[in-house]
């Protein structure tokens, strides 16, 4: 059967399959209901049940608690229902203004960054172009129909190959097959763009970018655009690590820093040991910027990396920078051991 779905304040209107979630109904028609994980993780997806039911799959407790559903509210990437529905929900201009694909890539490169970091360079068909926003993430498909996500660290407008950054999960069931027997020339296929974690292009609002590990990919894809616009946007980039070497493309911030006059840059360790003679900011990398910007008022927020510090940012900075909680975009990487959780 087939259900009605309408969400407000918009009046879009879109049809959701009985086996179907909304937030895939969503995405098929071409509606932008804001996501992220799309797997129950990350809350982005979340908003509010007006009229009907929904029957959630399994999701993290965190990303929606019991009180919060029995408010009425859902997360959309795990909601099912069986009859119309009427929602609440932000739609996100611009996120389904480019078809989503699949698409086979080969590996040119697989250069290693840090220790259990991987840039993973794939060069498209030839006839074939990847459109996609800065932040976003594709979604490879493996051979037993499972997939993992990633986003892209390479701007959207060249014609060159696509960036990965990868890190090793001991374990993971892709990761593990990056690091020890991936070579040049493979062929991956995946789908995207994916995700309406992006750079909003229609704000003058200086932007803080945060980034703990490998969250830096869609940041720096964030970066390398805005310089391609030639924005004067003023842009603060926070980025985290447990240690120096997790900061593994350190020097090009320092240089994007040396080079743009509109862009500051600010590394941030919380675990040095001493043989790494740090003599720059620890501890949290959101601290830094509370510390930095006591008033977020006037600011738009870009935050991507673990859940747990995406989360302490965007409550942190709404509720004591008085950062509008609309102008606050995150990414939170999810791994397979999160959603286990």
């Amino acid at each position: 059967m087939t259900f009605q779905i309408t969400v407000q304040p918009s009046g879009h209107q879109f049809s959701c399959d009985a086996d179907e979630t909304v937030l895939a109904a969503a995405i098929r028609a071409g509606v932008g209901l804001p996501y992220g994980c799309k797997n129950g993780a990350c809350g982005s997806c979340k908003g509010k049940v007006v009229r009907g039911s929904v029957q959630h799959k399994a999701h993290q407790q965190r990303a929606l608690t019991v009180d919060e559903e029995a408010a009425g509210m859902s997360l959309f990437c795990c909601a099912t229902t069986s009859a119309d529905l009427v929602i609440e929900a932000r739609e996100v201009a611009g996120s389904s203004d480019y078809p989503i694909k699949k698409m086979p890539s080969r590996v040119t490169s697989i250069e290693k960054v840090a220790p259990d970091v991987v840039v993973l360079t794939l060069q498209l068909p030839a006839n074939e172009r990847l459109q996609y926003r800065a932040g976003q993430y594709i979604e490879f498909m493996l051979r037993d129909g499972k997939r993992r996500s990633y986003s892209m660290a390479s701007a959207p407008d060249g014609e060159g190959p696509l960036t990965l950054h990868i890190r090793h999960m001991p374990g993971g069931l892709f990761t593990e097959s990056v690091f020890n027997t991936m070579k040049e020339r493979d062929i991956l296929r995946f789908e995207g763009p994916l995700g309406t974690f992006f750079l909003r292009e229609d704000s003058d609002k200086p932007i803080v970018l945060l980034a703990s590990g490998t969250g830096f990919a869609p940041i720096k894809a964030i970066v390398e655009h805005m310089i391609h616009l030639k924005s004067p946007r003023p842009m603060l980039l926070y980025w985290g690590g447990r240690r120096p070497q997790d900061l593994y493309m350190d020097a090009l911030c320092r240089r994007w820093a040396a080079e743009l006059p509109n862009f500051q840059y600010v590394p941030v360790v919380s675990d040095a040991q001493p043989d790494d003679q740090w003599q720059g900011r620890g501890g949290f990398v959101h601290r830094a910027v509370i510390d930095d910007l006591p008033d977020l008022s006037g600011h738009q927020v870009y935050a991507c990396g673990a859940p747990v510090v995406v989360d302490s940012a965007k409550r942190d900075f709404v509720q004591l920078c008085k950062l509008p909680e609309e102008e606050f975009y995150a990414d939170a990487f999810t791994t397979e051991a999160d959603l286990a959780k």
